[in-house]
């Protein structure tokens, strides 16, 4: 792995333009459980039944006190990792330019990351669906369920629902960045849920050098990214960082 680690800061080095796509594993360190897969939320509840937006509209009190209350608290004490942190580092060292994820923890922000286009929203904020107040989600009033804006509204996560599309100007953006980049890191996705998933491969296809670290080889390895660092996202990163910093 150490050659990896190498290979990966020489090609950072070497790069102007890096981007990054990043999934639920880089947030499963921070304490976040995935959605999908092995012990994934969506194991314990019925995604259509808690998740989706007709859900929300029709039982919005049921879907608070079992999914996104749950989120809250999860969220209101976890913090981001060297995941995270790593990227931010990247990004002061002028190498790193927009991060793309798919999760909805806001933790890249919380990090200090300035370029985020979060694809399916984010559970940080909450937005009242009569005025469309925003609010942190940590100062949401949790004396009833559903919490309600001061007109009486009802608060619900800018997260994207089932059965809400992805903002069009976000993908047509992800894409512009994807085909701009020289290196893109590949973080902590399995790469199954599209559209996400056809990032890299746009990427590859303009030329880029497509690094993806992950626990374990996924649709992409051998394939589309150039070479796989198989271990834990932090772990990974923060080393990946540390090899460039004595690089430079």
């Amino acid at each position: 792995m150490d050659e990896l680690i190498k290979r990966a800061a020489r090609d950072l080095a070497a790069a102007k333009n890096v981007a990054a796509l990043t999934g639920a594993g880089i947030s499963v360190e921070s304490g976040i459980p995935p959605f999908r897969g092995k012990g994934g939320l969506w194991e314990k509840i019925d995604p259509m039944e808690y998740a989706h937006i007709d859900a929300f509209m029709r039982d919005p009190a049921k879907v608070w006190q079992v999914l996104i209350k749950e989120m809250k608290d999860i969220i209101d004490t976890a913090r981001p990792n060297p995941a995270h942190t790593s990227l931010v580092r990247l990004e002061k060292m002028g190498k790193m330019g927009t991060i793309i994820t798919q999760n909805v923890d806001g933790f890249h922000q919380m990090a200090g990351s300035t370029d985020v286009i979060e694809f399916h929203g984010n559970f940080a904020w909450q937005r009242c669906i009569d005025c469309d107040r925003r609010l942190e989600t940590g100062k949401v009033d949790m004396s009833e369920i559903p919490p309600r804006c001061e007109c009486g509204g009802i608060y619900r996560p800018e997260c994207i629902f089932f059965g809400e599309l992805i903002p069009p100007e976000h993908l047509a953006r992800s894409q512009m960045v994807a085909s701009q980049c020289d290196v893109l890191l590949v973080m902590g996705t399995s790469a199954l849920v599209q559209p996400a998933a056809y990032i890299p491969v746009i990427a590859k296809e303009a030329g880029a050098t497509v690094i993806e670290i992950n626990p374990e080889p996924t649709p992409l390895t051998g394939s589309v990214s150039d070479y796989l660092i198989m271990g834990k996202a932090g772990e990974v990163a923060d080393q990946i960082v540390a090899e460039l910093e004595r690089l430079l």
